[in-house]
Protein backbone atom coordinates (compact mmCIF):
# COMPACT_ATOMS: atom_id res chain seq x y z
CA UNK A 1 0.00 0.00 0.00
CA UNK A 2 2.83 2.35 0.68
CA UNK A 3 4.51 1.81 -2.44
CA UNK A 4 1.42 2.40 -4.03
CA UNK A 5 0.81 5.73 -2.59
CA UNK A 6 4.56 6.58 -3.14
CA UNK A 7 3.92 5.68 -6.93
CA UNK A 8 0.87 7.94 -6.76
CA UNK A 9 2.56 10.46 -5.38
CA UNK A 10 5.24 10.86 -7.78
CA UNK A 11 3.16 10.68 -10.74
CA UNK A 12 1.02 13.28 -9.83
CA UNK A 13 4.63 15.63 -8.65
CA UNK A 14 5.49 14.98 -12.30
CA UNK A 15 2.21 15.77 -13.83
CA UNK A 16 2.18 18.81 -12.02
CA UNK A 17 5.97 19.52 -12.79
CA UNK A 18 4.76 19.04 -16.71
CA UNK A 19 2.10 21.10 -16.41
CA UNK A 20 3.95 23.81 -15.01
CA UNK A 21 5.58 24.60 -17.99
CA UNK A 22 4.82 24.75 -22.05
CA UNK A 23 6.52 23.64 -25.32
CA UNK A 24 6.46 23.78 -28.91
CA UNK A 25 7.71 22.10 -32.12
CA UNK A 26 8.92 23.82 -35.24
CA UNK A 27 10.92 22.47 -38.03
CA UNK A 28 11.97 23.20 -41.46
CA UNK A 29 12.96 20.61 -44.76
CA UNK A 30 14.78 22.25 -47.31
CA UNK A 31 15.80 21.33 -50.65
CA UNK A 32 18.26 23.13 -52.76
CA UNK A 33 19.92 23.22 -55.93
CA UNK A 34 23.07 25.66 -57.20
CA UNK A 35 25.55 26.70 -55.11
CA UNK A 36 26.67 29.70 -53.20
CA UNK A 37 29.65 31.16 -51.84
CA UNK A 38 30.28 33.37 -48.53
CA UNK A 39 32.21 36.20 -48.17
CA UNK A 40 35.68 35.69 -49.96
CA UNK A 41 34.96 31.51 -50.46
CA UNK A 42 33.66 31.08 -53.73
CA UNK A 43 31.18 28.64 -54.62
CA UNK A 44 31.58 24.94 -55.65
CA UNK A 45 30.06 23.30 -58.56
CA UNK A 46 26.08 22.85 -58.96
CA UNK A 47 24.38 20.25 -57.10
CA UNK A 48 21.46 19.00 -54.63
CA UNK A 49 21.72 19.31 -51.00
CA UNK A 50 18.70 18.69 -48.55
CA UNK A 51 18.88 19.95 -44.77
CA UNK A 52 15.93 18.98 -41.98
CA UNK A 53 15.72 21.16 -39.10
CA UNK A 54 13.63 19.79 -35.35
CA UNK A 55 13.71 22.39 -33.10
CA UNK A 56 12.27 21.61 -29.64
CA UNK A 57 11.46 24.36 -27.72
CA UNK A 58 10.69 24.77 -23.45
CA UNK A 59 9.44 27.38 -21.60
CA UNK A 60 8.36 27.45 -17.67
CA UNK A 61 5.15 29.24 -16.64
CA UNK A 62 4.91 29.29 -13.03
CA UNK A 63 7.23 31.23 -10.02
CA UNK A 64 9.13 34.01 -10.72
CA UNK A 65 11.80 32.66 -12.19
CA UNK A 66 11.35 32.07 -16.04
CA UNK A 67 13.60 29.43 -18.10
CA UNK A 68 13.41 28.75 -21.65
CA UNK A 69 15.77 26.08 -23.82
CA UNK A 70 15.56 24.65 -27.31
CA UNK A 71 16.89 21.24 -28.29
CA UNK A 72 17.96 21.50 -31.91
CA UNK A 73 18.39 18.34 -34.15
CA UNK A 74 19.44 18.41 -38.21
CA UNK A 75 20.22 16.09 -40.42
CA UNK A 76 23.87 15.55 -39.37
CA UNK A 77 22.23 13.80 -36.89
CA UNK A 78 24.13 15.15 -33.88
CA UNK A 79 21.58 17.13 -30.97
CA UNK A 80 22.36 20.48 -30.00
CA UNK A 81 21.48 22.91 -27.10
CA UNK A 82 20.24 26.45 -28.64
CA UNK A 83 20.10 29.31 -26.61
CA UNK A 84 19.14 28.68 -22.38
CA UNK A 85 17.94 31.75 -20.57
CA UNK A 86 17.10 32.50 -16.82
CA UNK A 87 14.78 35.62 -16.03
CA UNK A 88 13.43 36.81 -13.00
CA UNK A 89 12.14 40.85 -12.66
CA UNK A 90 14.66 43.19 -14.46
CA UNK A 91 17.38 40.85 -14.96
CA UNK A 92 18.17 38.08 -18.15
CA UNK A 93 21.04 35.50 -18.00
CA UNK A 94 21.32 34.01 -21.39
CA UNK A 95 24.15 30.76 -22.12
CA UNK A 96 24.52 30.13 -25.52
CA UNK A 97 28.44 28.40 -26.85
CA UNK A 98 29.85 30.50 -29.19
CA UNK A 99 26.78 31.89 -30.54
CA UNK A 100 26.20 35.41 -28.61
CA UNK A 101 27.39 38.30 -31.37
CA UNK A 102 28.17 40.71 -29.10
CA UNK A 103 31.89 38.94 -29.87
CA UNK A 104 32.49 38.47 -33.29
CA UNK A 105 35.80 37.98 -34.69
CA UNK A 106 36.29 36.55 -38.56
CA UNK A 107 38.92 33.31 -38.28
CA UNK A 108 42.17 33.49 -40.08
CA UNK A 109 41.82 31.39 -42.86
CA UNK A 110 37.89 31.89 -43.46
CA UNK A 111 36.02 33.49 -45.66
CA UNK A 112 36.37 37.25 -44.33
CA UNK A 113 33.13 37.09 -42.43
CA UNK A 114 32.83 37.33 -38.64
CA UNK A 115 31.96 34.52 -36.53
CA UNK A 116 30.14 34.62 -33.03
CA UNK A 117 32.08 33.35 -30.40
CA UNK A 118 30.16 35.02 -26.95
CA UNK A 119 29.22 32.11 -24.51
CA UNK A 120 26.91 34.01 -22.07
CA UNK A 121 25.56 37.67 -20.99
CA UNK A 122 23.40 38.99 -18.51
CA UNK A 123 21.31 42.05 -19.37
CA UNK A 124 19.51 44.06 -17.19
CA UNK A 125 16.93 47.05 -17.96
CA UNK A 126 14.52 49.41 -15.88
CA UNK A 127 13.76 53.08 -16.07
CA UNK A 128 15.27 54.22 -19.52
CA UNK A 129 18.84 52.36 -18.54
CA UNK A 130 19.58 49.21 -20.04
CA UNK A 131 22.67 47.10 -19.22
CA UNK A 132 24.25 44.07 -21.19
CA UNK A 133 27.82 42.17 -20.51
CA UNK A 134 28.69 39.45 -22.91
CA UNK A 135 31.17 37.32 -22.39
CA UNK A 136 33.54 34.50 -23.64
CA UNK A 137 34.27 31.73 -21.28
CA UNK A 138 37.11 30.59 -23.06
CA UNK A 139 39.27 33.51 -23.74
CA UNK A 140 37.88 35.97 -21.17
CA UNK A 141 37.10 38.43 -23.89
CA UNK A 142 33.89 40.47 -22.85
CA UNK A 143 31.94 43.11 -24.37
CA UNK A 144 29.72 45.72 -22.15
CA UNK A 145 26.44 47.91 -23.38
CA UNK A 146 24.72 50.48 -21.31
CA UNK A 147 22.65 52.67 -22.46
CA UNK A 148 19.90 55.88 -21.21
CA UNK A 149 17.21 56.56 -23.07
CA UNK A 150 15.00 60.24 -22.34
CA UNK A 151 12.65 61.54 -24.06
CA UNK A 152 14.19 62.78 -26.99
CA UNK A 153 18.14 62.05 -26.01
CA UNK A 154 19.66 58.59 -25.94
CA UNK A 155 23.08 58.11 -24.18
CA UNK A 156 25.13 55.30 -24.97
CA UNK A 157 28.67 53.51 -23.77
CA UNK A 158 30.23 50.73 -25.20
CA UNK A 159 33.01 48.36 -24.07
CA UNK A 160 35.11 45.97 -26.19
CA UNK A 161 38.00 43.23 -25.20
CA UNK A 162 38.99 40.79 -28.38
CA UNK A 163 42.60 41.14 -27.22
CA UNK A 164 42.82 37.56 -26.88
CA UNK A 165 40.52 36.36 -29.63
CA UNK A 166 39.35 33.12 -31.27
CA UNK A 167 40.32 31.15 -33.94
CA UNK A 168 43.22 32.85 -34.68
CA UNK A 169 41.95 36.02 -34.77
CA UNK A 170 42.58 39.07 -32.21
CA UNK A 171 40.84 41.68 -32.01
CA UNK A 172 40.78 45.63 -30.40
CA UNK A 173 40.21 46.82 -26.79
CA UNK A 174 38.04 50.01 -26.67
CA UNK A 175 35.65 52.27 -25.16
CA UNK A 176 33.09 54.34 -27.41
CA UNK A 177 30.30 56.99 -26.29
CA UNK A 178 27.71 58.11 -28.34
CA UNK A 179 24.88 60.14 -28.29
CA UNK A 180 21.35 60.43 -30.50
CA UNK A 181 19.04 63.37 -30.04
CA UNK A 182 15.82 64.15 -31.92
CA UNK A 183 14.23 67.15 -32.56
CA UNK A 184 11.14 67.27 -35.04
CA UNK A 185 12.27 65.65 -38.49
CA UNK A 186 15.72 65.61 -37.45
CA UNK A 187 17.68 63.03 -36.08
CA UNK A 188 21.70 63.83 -34.75
CA UNK A 189 23.76 61.12 -33.89
CA UNK A 190 27.71 61.52 -32.31
CA UNK A 191 30.03 58.63 -31.47
CA UNK A 192 33.68 58.20 -30.97
CA UNK A 193 36.22 55.58 -28.99
CA UNK A 194 39.20 56.10 -27.39
CA UNK A 195 41.86 54.18 -29.40
CA UNK A 196 45.10 55.62 -29.99
CA UNK A 197 43.94 56.49 -33.69
CA UNK A 198 40.18 57.34 -32.36
CA UNK A 199 37.36 56.79 -34.49
CA UNK A 200 34.38 58.92 -34.58
CA UNK A 201 31.21 58.78 -36.65
CA UNK A 202 28.43 61.84 -37.01
CA UNK A 203 25.36 62.09 -39.09
CA UNK A 204 22.01 63.73 -39.25
CA UNK A 205 18.71 62.14 -40.68
CA UNK A 206 16.20 63.83 -41.80
CA UNK A 207 13.05 62.69 -42.26
CA UNK A 208 10.22 63.64 -44.80
CA UNK A 209 7.23 61.91 -45.33
CA UNK A 210 7.72 58.76 -46.94
CA UNK A 211 11.35 59.78 -47.39
CA UNK A 212 14.42 59.89 -45.03
CA UNK A 213 17.69 61.67 -45.94
CA UNK A 214 20.94 61.16 -43.96
CA UNK A 215 24.62 62.67 -43.92
CA UNK A 216 27.27 61.60 -42.35
CA UNK A 217 31.20 61.61 -42.09
CA UNK A 218 34.21 60.39 -40.34
CA UNK A 219 37.62 60.47 -38.91
CA UNK A 220 38.68 59.67 -42.44
CA UNK A 221 37.38 62.76 -43.25
CA UNK A 222 35.04 60.81 -45.72
CA UNK A 223 31.39 62.05 -46.06
CA UNK A 224 28.39 60.10 -47.29
CA UNK A 225 24.68 60.88 -48.14
CA UNK A 226 21.76 58.04 -48.12
CA UNK A 227 18.25 58.22 -49.03
CA UNK A 228 15.72 55.79 -48.18
CA UNK A 229 12.08 55.42 -49.50
CA UNK A 230 8.94 53.30 -48.83
CA UNK A 231 5.91 53.86 -50.65
CA UNK A 232 3.21 50.65 -50.06
CA UNK A 233 4.92 47.30 -51.07
CA UNK A 234 8.45 49.34 -52.32
CA UNK A 235 11.45 50.27 -50.76
CA UNK A 236 14.44 51.90 -51.74
CA UNK A 237 17.43 52.70 -50.49
CA UNK A 238 20.93 54.52 -52.21
CA UNK A 239 23.87 55.50 -50.67
CA UNK A 240 27.32 57.37 -51.93
CA UNK A 241 30.42 58.00 -50.24
CA UNK A 242 32.82 61.04 -51.33
CA UNK A 243 36.54 60.96 -50.45
CA UNK A 244 36.90 57.53 -49.13
CA UNK A 245 40.48 57.27 -47.50
CA UNK A 246 39.88 53.30 -46.68
CA UNK A 247 39.90 52.36 -50.53
CA UNK A 248 40.57 53.50 -53.72
CA UNK A 249 37.21 53.84 -54.97
CA UNK A 250 34.17 55.69 -52.81
CA UNK A 251 31.59 53.44 -52.65
CA UNK A 252 28.24 53.00 -54.11
CA UNK A 253 24.87 51.09 -52.59
CA UNK A 254 21.62 51.10 -53.43
CA UNK A 255 18.43 48.70 -52.70
CA UNK A 256 14.98 47.52 -53.51
CA UNK A 257 12.67 45.19 -52.01
CA UNK A 258 9.26 44.69 -53.33
CA UNK A 259 6.37 42.78 -52.28
CA UNK A 260 2.93 42.08 -53.75
CA UNK A 261 0.91 39.14 -51.78
CA UNK A 262 3.13 36.04 -51.56
CA UNK A 263 5.78 37.31 -54.13
CA UNK A 264 8.77 39.15 -52.84
CA UNK A 265 11.47 40.37 -55.01
CA UNK A 266 15.09 42.12 -54.14
CA UNK A 267 18.23 43.51 -55.47
CA UNK A 268 21.25 45.07 -53.65
CA UNK A 269 24.27 46.68 -55.10
CA UNK A 270 27.59 47.73 -52.61
CA UNK A 271 30.75 48.59 -54.98
CA UNK A 272 32.46 47.92 -51.51
CA UNK A 273 31.98 44.36 -51.63
CA UNK A 274 33.49 43.77 -55.22
CA UNK A 275 35.35 40.23 -55.16
CA UNK A 276 33.01 38.86 -52.66
CA UNK A 277 30.36 35.68 -52.72
CA UNK A 278 27.30 34.80 -51.96
CA UNK A 279 25.09 36.80 -50.33
CA UNK A 280 27.63 39.02 -49.71
CA UNK A 281 28.30 39.63 -53.32
CA UNK A 282 28.47 42.99 -54.78
CA UNK A 283 25.50 42.70 -56.77
CA UNK A 284 22.25 40.01 -55.39
CA UNK A 285 19.00 39.44 -56.61
CA UNK A 286 16.71 37.33 -55.22
CA UNK A 287 12.78 36.35 -55.35
CA UNK A 288 10.54 34.43 -52.98
CA UNK A 289 6.41 32.66 -53.98
CA UNK A 290 4.71 31.62 -50.68
CA UNK A 291 2.14 28.90 -51.15
CA UNK A 292 1.03 27.59 -47.81
CA UNK A 293 3.76 26.43 -45.70
CA UNK A 294 6.19 26.19 -48.36
CA UNK A 295 8.50 28.77 -49.67
CA UNK A 296 9.97 28.56 -53.04
CA UNK A 297 13.31 30.76 -53.46
CA UNK A 298 16.03 31.94 -55.99
CA UNK A 299 19.06 34.13 -55.75
CA UNK A 300 22.29 35.00 -58.26
CA UNK A 301 25.29 37.07 -58.05
CA UNK A 302 27.58 38.93 -60.45
CA UNK A 303 30.26 36.35 -59.79
CA UNK A 304 27.40 33.86 -61.60
CA UNK A 305 26.54 31.99 -58.42
CA UNK A 306 22.83 30.58 -58.56
CA UNK A 307 20.59 28.98 -56.48
CA UNK A 308 17.04 27.82 -56.22
CA UNK A 309 15.42 26.05 -52.78
CA UNK A 310 11.75 24.86 -52.16
CA UNK A 311 10.89 25.32 -48.02
CA UNK A 312 8.60 23.59 -46.17
CA UNK A 313 7.98 24.84 -42.64
CA UNK A 314 6.11 23.98 -39.70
Amino acid sequence: MKKVLLTTTAMAFAASMASAGDYSMSGAIKLTYGAFGTGTAAAGADGFTSEADLDIAATSAGGNISMSGTLELDEDGSPATGPVTISTGALTFTYDANDLGALALAPAGGDGEDDNYGDYSFAFGAGGIAVTYTKDQESSDNAMSVSYSAGALSLSLDTLDETTGANGTTGVKKTTVGATYVTGPYTIALSGDDQATQEWDASVAMASGDTTITVAADETEMMSVGIAYTAGSMSLSARQEFNNAAGTDDETEFGITYTDGALTFGAAYDSGDNGKYGDEAELLINAAYVDGDVTVAAKGTDQDEMEVSVTFSF
